[in-house]
């Protein structure tokens, strides 16, 4: 199964840090974003990896290169200067990423989740991994049936992780334009086709300057 990085958010929320350094190259504890991510999906066994880039893109490809250093293959999905949000992003990527399923993750969120155990996964079109809403995202995001399906609706609402498995199939109408992702999944969730399981493990969104801190603190407390 490909691995795809999702790196070519602006960072708006991390500003000024991101004025010249991509979201993806700020560093927790002396190493960046992104390569946390990179080892993670190498010893998960994922070695082609997809990397979408826009903002400061070609520092993003600088650091990176082939992947050779971190033993995967890494290629690249170039946006230019105007990010196309995850669903286009994803679209405009799928030349990349095969006529299979395939794992996608954000390139800002630190999680321990076993990411090998998705590397097989039986889908329709999508498993996410949902996480209890952290303090900054209370409303959640969909509900999780006792079946495994995710639905609008429901009693406990959980939050997107940002990790998800898809197939190809789930994009196909895309245009490969500025789209978010909700409203790709919303439709196919409609038709009960998006399934998923619920993490209680490590899993930080690094949306801020004040949680990159907090992340270096916890690193450094280990």
């Amino acid at each position: 199964m490909k691995a795809m990085i999702l790196a070519a958010g602006r960072g708006e929320r991390m500003r000024p840090l991101t004025d010249h350094t991509p979201k993806p190259l700020l560093k927790a504890a002396g190493k960046t974003l992104i390569a946390y991510n990179i080892e993670n999906l190498a010893a998960a066994g994922y070695t082609e990896i997809v990397i979408n880039i826009a903002h400061l893109g070609e520092q993003i490809k600088a650091y990176c290169g082939d992947g050779a250093r971190w033993q995967v293959s890494i290629a690249y999905s170039d946006e230019g200067e105007t990010a196309l949000e995850t669903a286009g992003g994803i679209a405009k990527a799928l030349p990349l990423l095969g006529a299979e399923p395939f794992l996608v993750i954000n390139a800002d969120i630190v999680c321990d989740f076993p990411l090998a155990s998705l590397h097989d996964r039986q889908i329709d079109m999508a498993h996410l991994v949902m996480i209890k809403n952290p303090p900054h995202h209370p409303a959640g995001d969909f509900c999780l049936n006792a079946n495994g399906l995710l639905s609008a609706q429901g009693d406990n609402p959980l939050t997107f992780s940002g990790i998800g498995v898809y197939h190809p199939e789930l994009f196909k109408d895309i245009p490969v334009a500025p789209l978010k992702l909700r409203p790709v999944l919303n439709r196919a969730i409609q038709q009960q086709q998006i399934r998923g399981e619920e993490y209680n493990g490590l899993w930080m969104d690094i949306g801020t300057p004040a949680r990159l801190e907090t992340l270096t603190d916890l690193i450094n407390s280990r």
